[in-house]
C-alpha cells in the first residue's frame, strides 16, 4: 500500500466543491473522563466546547438508549416513566420507576416516537475536550463530520463508530444537532459510549489533529484515490461532508487527501451514514480481533 503524500505537496486540495465527504484519521487509546470538566461552560483553549449539566434536563426514550443511560455512571438520570409491565426486564437500581398512562408518557415526546413504553428524563453528557481524544498514544480512528445536521445521520454514525472502536466523533458546535431523545434513539446507546466533542471551527481542530501526529482523509465521490490505497498512517481522520453540499472549502483544503469509496456505479453516491460505515470498516473494524 502507498504512502501518502507529504502534507507540503498534496496535491488534491484546490479542486471545485464536491459531493458528500469524508475525511480519514483516528486512534484508539483510553476513553476521557467525561467529568473532567463538570459544572463549566463555555469553549476551551483549544476551541472545543464544554457541554452537559444545567437546564431543565430532556428526554430519552426507547429500550436501547434508555437502558444504556441507566447503566452509565457519568450520565445524570432525573425520573424514569413506564407503561405497565414496560419496565420488568430493566435492569436497574439508580431510580424508582414511575408507572404512567400511555397520554402521559407520549405528552413527553416527539410525535411518533417509537418509545416501547420507556422514557427517561436526563441530563446532557458532559464530553471530553479534543486534546484528551487525540492525547493518547497509539493507533486509533476519529471522525469529523462537517455541517451533517440530520440527527438520525448523526446517531447512526455514532452507532457505527462505536462499533468499529473509533475514538470519537467530532462536530461543529454551530452546525450540528443537540444531544436529543431522536439521536439517542438513532446512536441506540452508542451516545454513552463514545465521545461527541463540539468544536468551533471544523478546519482548526483538523490542524489540532495534526499536531496530535494525525493524516486526515475527506471522503469525495468523485476522487482519484480509493481509501484502501490510501496509505493513511495508522493515526487516522475520516471528514463526511452534509449530503448534497459535501465538504466545504476550507475543510477540504485542510484535509491531507481526498478519497473515495470504490462503487459500481449502478448509483452515485451513499447517505453520509452508510458511507461513514463503510469508511470506519475499512479504516478500523477491518483490524478489530476476529474479523
Amino acid at each position: 500500500m502507498s504512502r501518502p503524500p507529504s502534507r507540503q505537496n498534496r496535491g488534491l486540495q484546490k479542486e471545485p466543491p464536491r459531493s458528500a465527504g469524508v475525511a480519514a484519521a483516528s486512534g484508539r487509546g483510553d476513553q476521557p473522563n467525561h467529568n473532567r470538566d463538570r459544572g463549566k461552560k463555555g469553549n476551551r483553549k483549544d476551541g472545543s466546547t464544554i457541554r452537559g449539566g444545567g437546564g431543565g434536563g430532556l428526554w430519552f426514550h426507547g429500550r436501547h438508549p434508555v437502558e444504556a443511560a441507566l447503566a452509565n455512571p457519568d450520565r445524570e438520570v432525573l425520573r424514569l416513566l413506564a407503561l405497565p409491565g414496560a419496565a420488568d426486564e430493566l435492569e436497574q437500581s439508580r431510580l424508582q420507576v414511575e408507572i404512567v398512562d400511555r397520554k402521559t408518557l407520549e405528552d413527553l415526546l416527539p410525535p411518533d416516537a417509537v418509545h416501547q413504553g420507556l422514557a427517561l428524563k436526563t441530563r446532557p453528557l458532559f464530553q471530553p475536550d479534543l486534546d484528551e481524544v487525540a492525547r493518547p498514544p497509539g493507533p486509533g480512528v476519529i471522525a469529523l463530520l462537517d455541517q451533517v445536521s440530520d440527527p438520525h445521520n448523526v446517531g447512526a454514525i455514532l452507532r457505527s463508530a462505536t462499533a468499529f472502536g473509533l475514538r470519537a466523533v467530532i462536530v461543529q458546535d454551530r452546525h450540528s444537532p443537540e444531544e436529543t431523545g431522536t439521536l439517542a434513539k438513532s446512536a441506540s446507546g452508542a451516545l454513552e459510549r463514545i465521545p461527541l466533542v463540539r468544536v468551533a471551527n471544523l478546519s482548526q481542530a483538523l490542524d489540532s489533529l495534526k499536531e496530535h501526529g494525525f493524516w486526515s482523509a475527506g471522503l469525495d465521490a468523485r476522487a482519484d484515490l480509493c481509501l484502501k490505497d490510501s496509505g493513511l498512517p495508522d493515526r487516522r481522520v475520516v471528514v463526511l461532508g452534509s449530503e448534497g453540499a459535501g465538504l466545504r472549502r476550507l475543510v477540504r483544503d485542510h484535509c491531507d487527501m481526498l478519497v473515495k469509496l470504490p462503487m459500481s456505479g449502478a448509483i452515485e453516491s451513499l447517505n453520509v451514514s452508510n458511507a461513514a460505515a463503510v469508511a470506519f470498516y475499512e479504516l478500523a473494524g477491518r483490524n478489530i480481533a476476529g474479523s
